[in-house]
């Protein structure tokens, strides 16, 4: 076994034990149906994807924040409600007209 799945190993036992003290049971319960135990499944799926949507969002702040140029750049942009807003707010910085203008 490689050390990768040594340290599955232990944080499932890990788990166990956290699982045990907090619930009082383990996985060998019963009183759950096919249908409980897929809702739960479910619930944990969509906590995953929270956890996934939100360190995307960090990745691609990141990368933005490193691409951009110019003074401003991404904080600018965080700043104002939407990226037309950021658009005419740096017309207007650069001196050039804004088509609403």
């Amino acid at each position: 076994m490689s050390r990768v799945e040594e340290e599955v190993c232990f944080k499932l036992l890990k788990r166990a034990d956290v699982g045990k003290a907090k619930y009082g049971v383990t996985m060998e319960r019963d009183d759950l149906s096919v249908l409980d135990w897929l809702k739960h499944t479910q619930e944990e799926l969509m906590d995953a994807c929270v956890y996934i949507e939100k360190l995307i969002d960090e990745k691609q702040k990141e990368k933005s924040n490193t691409n951009c140029c110019g003074q401003g750049g991404l904080q600018e942009w965080v700043r104002t409600s939407s990226l037309e807003e950021f658009g005419s707010t740096t017309r207007k910085r650069d001196g050039l007209r804004d088509s609403k203008d």
